[in-house]
């Protein structure tokens, strides 16, 4: 009797440092901060996202990401309105929108997606064009308005002499682009990467002109609502910093890398070839800290960051999308890569390649 009343005692202790043990481990793990965080899904920009959650990296931060998504800028950008996101990357088109309408800040670009936009013929009417440029006159475009498609394809038109006036323009979703120029209900659109590469490869069409062709340049934002940037600043620059090493751990390690962009791309409904997800590493540049640092560097006047969005701001107001073009600096904001490069922590995880 003595014998099971002593096991007792002993399994009962036993239990209780267990409880007391995990207890102390759970207060010494302080809980991560939930940051909400918005994308477009299967998107070349938004990989990051993905592959920072896989690794854990979030969490070595103390973040704890909860995502949101959507078909395009415009409804992502609104949605700000309701803090629904704190955080997230976008198009330049709907982040200068963002912020006319919401105040929405933009912290650092995604990447250089100027050959990721273009103007897409069918095969018949590519090979029409490639006669004569002239024959987009007087065309049906379709294409996503308010995107950054939209200022490749006017780019464009403009690159040949055309204006907006000398086209039909209807506005579509991605999808519904794609649906209706493989079922040959439409000879032109207006698409973005990876769109572009399905189009390519299910219906035979052409690009026939990227934004960079019509001298565009057409970069992706990174963006933060404002009040979020005020009133949780470390955040932000951890974001940026989780962001910045997704990069520079993918562009080290491309081809586990590309096999997570296979998965990702398929979640989000898109299937593609792997020479065409390597195109979307080939041709669209992105940024290290240092790189982003010296493109928004506004110390001895506009950065170039600046001038890139003015110029899209500048065409914003041409298609009556804007009233006036907003200062840059107003926008803009070098604040938060700063506060990164400043914290040695935030700067050597932002520079990790493994």
């Amino acid at each position: 009797m003595q014998f099971k009343k002593t096991l007792a005692s002993i399994l009962g202790a036993t239990v209780l440092s267990a409880v007391s043990i995990s207890q102390v481990q759970a207060q010494a793990k302080p809980a991560l901060t939930e940051i909400k965080v918005s994308y477009q899904p299967a998107l070349y920009w938004a990989l990051p996202f993905y592959v920072a959650t896989e690794k854990n990296w979030w969490a070595e931060l103390g973040l704890k990401p909860e995502f949101s998504t959507f078909p395009a800028g415009v409804p992502q950008i609104a949605a700000s309105a309701s803090k629904s996101w704190d955080v997230g990357g976008t198009g330049s088109v709907p982040a200068v929108l963002g912020y006319v309408r919401f105040g929405i800040k933009t912290i650092g670009l995604s990447n250089d997606e100027s050959m990721g936009n273009a103007l897409l013929a069918t095969p018949k009417a590519a090979e029409a064009f490639a006669a004569n440029p002239q024959s987009l006159k007087g065309q049906t475009i379709v294409l996503t308005g308010n995107s950054t498609g939209d200022y490749a394809v006017q780019s464009c038109l403009k690159k040949y002499g055309l204006s907006k006036a000398d086209v039909t323009i209807k506005n579509m979703g991605q999808g519904e682009i794609i649906s209706a120029m493989s079922s040959g209900n439409a000879d032109f659109g207006g698409l973005w990467a990876p769109n572009i590469y399905t189009l390519e490869e299910k219906a035979g069409a052409k690009v026939i002109c990227s934004g960079k062709d019509g001298g565009a340049f057409v970069p992706g934002a990174l963006i933060v609502r404002g009040d979020y940037a005020k009133e949780n600043p470390q955040n932000v620059a951890k974001f940026l910093a989780i962001y910045l090493r997704t990069w520079k751990w993918m562009n080290a390690n491309k081809p586990q890398a590309i096999a997570m962009m296979k998965k990702f791309y398929e979640q989000g409904g898109v299937t593609i070839s792997e020479a065409s997800m390597k195109k979307e590493f080939d041709t669209r540049p992105t940024y290290d800290l240092a790189g982003e640092l010296k493109i928004m560097d506004n110390s001895k006047g506009p950065s170039q960051v600046d001038g890139w969005f003015n110029s899209i701001a500048a065409f914003m107001q041409s298609t009556g999308a804007i009233q006036t073009i907003p200062p840059a600096n107003e926008y803009i904001t070098d604040e938060f890569v700063k506060m990164v490069n400043a914290d040695k922590k935030l700067r050597d995880f932002a520079n990790n390649s493994k």
